[in-house]
């Protein structure tokens, strides 16, 4: 393997591991659901990108024609993972879980708790 390839491959993987440390830290260490958030979802992600991208990498040069499965997992995680988490802040909006005082948009929480589901058509007439 080349060095620029190698040099490429271990930059992805350094920038990859460091979000995922980032990541996962902030897992642990964020005090409520809604903070919670945004750590797998956006340092995690990058995270494994990185790592997935290095993995592309190496795999095309010694297979010798483009790897396509890192590609395509990087595509599904990177759809898949703020789905995820909107659906998990919806759960936790829907339970009505109580967030930190030094939670920001908390007068969002309320109105979006109010909130109802449009009227259909039949509805109106």
């Amino acid at each position: 393997m080349p060095l620029y390839l190698e040099i490429i491959v271990c930059v992805c993987l350094l920038i990859g591991g460091f979000f995922l440390l980032l990541g996962s830290y902030g897992l642990a260490r964020l005090p409520d659901i809604y903070m919670r958030l945004h750590s797998p979802t956006k340092a995690s992600t990058l995270g494994i990108t990185g790592v997935l991208v290095a993995s592309m990498i190496y795999q095309s040069y010694s297979k010798g024609f483009l790897s396509i499965q890192e590609f395509l997992i990087t595509l599904f995680l990177l759809i898949t993972a703020p789905v995820a988490a909107n659906m998990i802040a919806k759960t936790a909006l829907h339970h009505r879980t109580k967030a930190l005082e030094k939670t920001k948009g908390q007068e969002l929480m309320a109105s979006i708790r109010e909130r109802h589901a449009p009227n259909s058509i039949q509805d109106a007439d």
